[in-house]
């Protein structure tokens, strides 16, 4: 089967640098992004990784199951729904489309946070899809698009705690820069730094030059 040309255009896209997002109040339209400064969450402590206690007692609860792309559109549609802070949503039809055909291409992954059903009941509903995240994985790059979690079913904090097991994932499988586009204050309590466009641009270049596998995917307890 053929390379599909979406799929290749969109990876030489991110090898230099830039992310698409669609605007809610010109629909049909993608513009690019390429920022001159750079939220990046570092992978290892001494750079500057930082979990923040709470989210590791409740990794470790044992709350949520995890999992990896086994939702990817079910999470993707997840994170495009309407939020109180962002009523209008980058994430349209166009992007929905586009991230899963990189899905299917093997460049796009996904990490679930399931609610289980109750052990007692004898006839349990199936587990609950209460948050995730999905990014785009090319070389040891991976580019974390978006999360979303619903806390009104359970799921308070799935999104953090999706976070959480991307990174010791990216860790686990030696993958060397975790791109998050943009700093913000919640991204600043793991560690996130502003990267200048020219150091960016360096160390992406180092990162998707280096192979890394996505699988295996295996949770963890612990960082």
């Amino acid at each position: 089967m053929p390379p599909d040309p979406l799929v290749q255009a969109m990876l030489d896209a991110y090898r230099q640098g830039y992310f698409p997002m669609a605007d809610p109040e010109r629909p049909g339209e993608l513009f690019w992004f390429n920022p001159e400064r750079r939220g990046v969450i570092p992978l290892r402590e001494e750079e500057g990784l930082h979990i923040p206690r709470r989210l590791r007692e409740r990794a470790r609860s044992g709350r949520f199951r995890i999992t990896s792309d086994q939702a990817f559109e079910q999470v993707i549609r997840g994170c495009a729904e309407p939020r109180p802070s962002s009523p209008d949503s980058w994430i349209d039809k166009q992007v929905v489309e586009i991230y899963t055909r990189l899905h299917r291409a093997g460049h796009a992954h996904s990490i679930e946070a399931w609610l289980p059903s109750p052990p007692h009941l004898s006839t349990s509903p199936p587990p609950q899809l209460v948050g995730g995240l999905y990014g785009v994985h090319l070389g040891a790059a991976f580019f974390a698009e978006s999360k979303f979690s619903r806390p009104d079913q359970g799921g308070t904090d799935a999104s953090k705690v999706c976070l959480y097991h991307l990174i010791a994932h990216l860790r686990r499988q030696r993958f060397a820069l975790l791109d998050v586009q943009y700093w913000n204050p919640h991204l600043e309590q793991f560690g996130c730094r502003e990267w200048t466009r020219p150091r960016y641009l360096k160390a992406l270049g180092e990162a998707v030059a280096r192979p890394a596998d996505w699988l295996p995917f295996q949770p963890v307890a612990d960082l």
